[in-house]
Order: structure tokens, then sequence, then C-alpha cells
């Protein structure tokens, strides 16, 4: 019974969620900007020339009370059965429970790493990285679709989060498009508010532990998919032309 308990937890906490799947495409035009104010939204942001016709565009936003040395981690480990999403963990994790610190084996990222969102990665159901540098930005890239984070230091401590999804619905394949359409028009927006607020969270705890961008940091051998180790505290890949990235 103690076993099934975490299952049992992943099936409330999305069936709780399910007001919002459902009604997601009726608030689009709000959704798309959670967060974001207007120059957040107008503004470049890394690897946005690989998309520059998205049917799906969002650009979502977050302050954090903790400095980006202690943000990023939580953005660099994520993936499926690496540390999670943050999010509906019986939707995107396989009902393994997100990660409640930082996980030592991805820490160091490197240029071409996989970031999985399924249990079979391929092109279609893993980003890869395509660039970033540590502690202030971050793309993540498939055919069709980016997933760009951006950290900028607050004059408080504190982090301006901005994530920026764009997907283009090739209809070419429209099996592949039309699946595409439902799971971002309807699935998108609840998952990615609670991603922010997951890390958010997080990221909050250990600052108020007092800790650093090691604080709570663990190894843990659940991960399934492991990352490759690499001492590189930068490792850049091609930016937006002309984007000046807040330091």
């Amino acid at each position: 019974m103690t076993a099934n308990r975490p299952v049992l937890r992943g099936v409330v906490d999305a069936l709780g969620g399910l007001p919002l799947f459902i009604t997601a495409p009726l608030y689009r035009h709000w959704h798309l900007r959670w967060g974001a104010t207007d120059d957040e939204v107008r503004g470049p942001m890394p690897g946005d020339d690989a998309v520059p016709k998205a049917s799906f565009d969002a650009t979502r936003a977050i302050t954090i009370a903790a400095p980006p040395a202690l943000v990023w981690p939580w953005i660099v480990q994520m993936g499926y059965r690496r540390a999670g999403f943050y999010t509906y963990d019986l939707l995107d994790n396989a009902g393994y429970e997100s990660a409640e610190v930082v996980l030592e084996e991805f820490r160091h990222l490197r240029v071409g790493d996989w970031i999985p969102l399924a249990s079979r990665v391929s092109e279609t159901t893993a980003f890869r990285v395509k660039g970033f540098e540590t502690n202030e930005w971050l793309v993540w890239e498939k055919p069709d679709s980016t997933w760009a984070w951006k950290l900028v230091a607050l004059s408080d401590g504190g982090t301006r989060l901005i994530t920026r999804l764009k997907q283009r619905y090739r209809w070419a394949s429209p099996a592949m498009a039309a699946f595409t359409l439902v799971l971002l028009e309807f699935g998108d927006f609840p998952m990615m508010r609670r991603v922010l607020r997951g890390i958010k969270t997080r990221a909050e705890r250990g600052s108020a532990a007092g800790g650093t961008s090691d604080a709570g940091r663990t190894t843990s051998g659940r991960a399934r998919h492991r990352g490759r180790a690499a001492g590189h505290p930068r490792c850049v890949g091609p930016p937006a032309t002309g984007v000046r990235h807040a330091r």
C-alpha cells in the first residue's frame, strides 16, 4: 500500500489540474505571456532564430528570491527520469516524484546533451542542449522547436527567470502536427506554470537556508538518463543574432 501512495498522489494531483488543461485554449492570449512584462514578451531570447515562424510562441516569467547561481542547477537537471520537471509527475515523469535536491550527476552540461521528455530518447521525444552560459542562459532544441531560459540578476539579489517555448506545427505530417497542437494548446500552460513555480520554491528554499550554488546537492542512483560529467563552467552555442544577454 505504501508503494502505491506516490502514484495515488499523482493521480489526485493530475485530476486537480484537469480544469486548467480543459480550459487553456479559452485564455490562450493571457497564458502565452503568463508573468511576463511587455518588454520580456517583445525582447529577443537565445535561440529565437532557430524557429523564426512559430505556430506556438509562449514567453513566461517569474521572480525568484534567490540569486541565479541557486536557480541554475534546478533548470540544468530537468528531464524525464532525471530530476523530473517539478510539475505533474504522473504526466511527465512516469509517476516518479520530481527531485527536491540538486543532483550531482546532472550539474554539468555540454552542447548536444539530451534532455529527455519520455523513456525512448529520439529527436521527437527529447531536446538537445543547443547552447548555454552558466547562470545566464540556456537553449534546448529539437526539430521545429526550442525551449529557451534566461536568468537576469536583480539588484536585490534575486533572479528574474524568463522562459520561451517556440514550436512550428509541421502539417506535412498531419498526425504528428495534430498531436503536438493538442499537447501544447491544452497542456503547455498548466505544466509550465507548475515548472516555474517548482523552480521558484526549490531555489528560494535553498536561499533561505543560507545555501550557495552547491546547497543541497546529492548523488542519486534513481536517475536513469545520466548526463556526461564535465567540468565546463561555460559552454556556448550560437545565441540569436545581435542578442545581448543580461549579466
